[in-house]
């Protein structure tokens, strides 16, 4: 990723102040993609619910669990997906796609794995698949999105490091930008986040006033309509 491509950290608290919806709305206004594409589907269920939006750069790969190694018991060499994380701008996000059929035998995130994320630079973790040890991962502040919860690690273990994957039926790219909350995870296409919370903003102001009149003595329908027509 190149590095003018880069926000800076004012820029990702700022996208940090709004929930995902309205990051969502803010990007439909610039047209920069479909407004049905670049965002997760409601099989990725945001964990711990009452954490923070999530905001960081995409380290990805591939995932498998069910099926045992060719040779030995288990798979045991991370290195290359620890130093692929390295290679990502922080704040990183570990974006694994499992391709298991379902998805979610085993789990490779744990807490061990998020304190070894953590050290890493990941704020948190994205998947189809499934996490566990949950109390211990939500103690440390390691944001979870995953697809189930699952009481084992099976055989899980990492491949197809930095490639293009699709996580609930979201395209993610390595570096790629991501925001994600209780309502779920998105994209944010990089040539226009920085321009994104300044547009969130007026969007939030522009609901209030809906949501402001609707609980006023002066609602009509008649005037609703004329507000909204403004809004368009």
């Amino acid at each position: 990723m190149a590095a003018e491509s880069l926000l800076t950290e004012k820029e990702l608290d700022a996208l940090r102040q709004f929930d995902t919806c309205m990051i969502s709305n803010a990007i439909e206004t610039f047209d920069a993609r479909l407004r049905n594409t670049g965002f997760a589907d409601a099989s990725i269920r945001s964990v711990f619910e009452n954490f923070p939006p999530l905001v960081g750069y995409a380290v990805t790969a591939r995932l498998r669990s069910g099926e045992p190694p060719m040779v030995g018991g288990t798979f045991r060499d991370q290195a290359a997906i620890w130093n692929s994380i390295r290679q990502i701008p922080s704040p990183r996000i570990l974006v694994l796609e499992d391709m298991d059929r379902p998805p979610g035998r085993g789990a490779f995130v744990g807490d061990m794995h998020a304190a070894i994320l953590q050290a890493l630079g990941c704020m948190g973790y994205v998947t189809n698949g499934a996490v566990r040890e949950l109390p211990a991962v939500q103690a440390m502040g390691f944001q979870l999105f995953a697809g189930s919860v699952a009481v084992s690690h099976a055989y899980a273990h990492i491949f197809e490091i930095g490639t293009t994957i699709a996580v609930g039926g979201m395209e993610v790219r390595p570096g790629d930008l991501l925001h994600g909350d209780r309502h779920g995870i998105l994209t944010v296409p990089r040539k226009i986040a920085a321009k994104v919370p300044n547009v969130a903003r007026e969007l939030q102001q522009a609901e209030k006033t809906v949501i402001d009149f609707c609980r006023s003595s002066e609602f009509s329908v008649e005037k609703l309509s004329e507000i909204m027509k403004e809004r368009r």
